[in-house]
């Protein structure tokens, strides 16, 4: 900073404010004197520690439970997109679903001086985290937290799988097993599953059970294709993950997509259509999702001191040839 100064002529609390927030209070010809010495010098200020001067980082830390999951990395973009737009940095910490992990990251981000968190994990470190939001704003995606006095952005999953019900029924499918992500105690998880069955019981003719991935799910399949006489059969998929699962077992077991079984899937992804005649979808509005999650954090940075909202989006149904009509 000495350096520009000396360069350009000026002193270097003029270099400071051309740098900061209050270039407006420099002439245009001072300005572009700076502005022609930190091009010749090659200056760049450094950020952290403009922000740690001042207060602020305009740093924001999400905390993800596994980064190779699609949704989290369809909602990431629309979180880190939102952060640029407003001028901030995203740090993204992945806890790969581990507890310690997880800890270990809180920890990290709290000594990155971020100035909101956005979760996505469990939260199985309650007071670690409660610890943490007395000291900042904070917004949890998809999954809600025990306790955790926050607010929640998220799909509606009750909706959603009503809307999957409600295509089966009118496509002529009677028997439907649902397959998902072992139940650890993720509350989207919970709610399909608790929705499935709600809906299964309040429509006549249907019939319909539940299993999870694992090692299991081949012979469950084996077991629900060679089932006899209910009436036509379908998969539920809970998310892209139990898709990419069932799809691979479906195949490894000589299954012909999509005439021996139906299937929908909540999550559309990049692949569906690629799959035989095309996997029908329930969409979920992940940019949104993550744009709405940095969104309500800003608006709490800026002192926003309403109750706790939540925020839960429509799906959106995409229909292809895996939910052909049935007689």
């Amino acid at each position: 900073m000495n350096d520009v100064a000396d360069m350009a002529g000026v002193s270097k609390a003029s270099v400071s404010r051309f740098i900061g927030d209050d270039r407006q209070l420099l002439s245009d010809a001072i300005a572009r004197r700076i502005q022609h010495a930190i091009d010749t010098l090659g200056y760049r200020p450094n950020q952290m520690a403009r922000g740690l001067k001042r207060g602020r980082t305009r740093l924001i830390g999400m905390l993800v439970a596994d980064i190779r999951n699609p949704y989290s990395i369809a909602v990431m973009h629309g979180v880190e997109t939102a952060c640029r737009k407003h001028g901030y940095s995203l740090v993204v910490c992945n806890t790969d679903r581990d507890d310690e992990q997880e800890r270990l990251h809180l920890a990290a981000l709290r000594s990155y001086n971020i100035e909101g968190l956005i979760v996505n994990t469990l939260g199985h470190h309650l007071d670690e985290l409660r610890e943490l939001h007395s000291e900042l704003p904070m917004v949890l995606v998809d999954r809600k937290v025990d306790q955790l006095d926050s607010d929640l952005v998220g799909l509606n999953n009750v909706d959603a799988v009503t809307q999957a019900l409600d295509h089966l029924h009118h496509t002529g499918y009677r028997d439907i097993l649902m397959v998902t992500e072992p139940q650890d105690g993720t509350s989207s998880r919970v709610e399909r599953v608790d929705a499935f069955k709600t809906g299964l019981a309040r429509r006549s003719g249907f019939r319909g059970e539940v299993c999870e991935t694992g090692p299991a799910l081949r012979d469950h399949l084996r077991a629900f294709l060679d089932d006899q006489g209910h009436g036509p059969k379908a998969l539920f998929t809970g998310n892209g993950v139990a898709t990419l699962s069932t799809t691979r077992q479906l195949h490894a077991l000589g299954c012909h997509l999509f005439d021996d079984i139906g299937l929908i899937a909540l999550d559309e992804l990049d692949w569906y259509p690629l799959v035989g005649s095309g996997i029908t979808s329930l969409a979920q509005p992940t940019h949104d999702i993550g744009v709405t999650a940095f969104e309500c954090l800003l608006n709490r940075l800026r002192g926003d001191q309403e109750p706790v909202r939540l925020y839960d989006f429509p799906a959106q149904l995409i229909v292809r040839g895996s939910t052909r009509q049935r007689s």
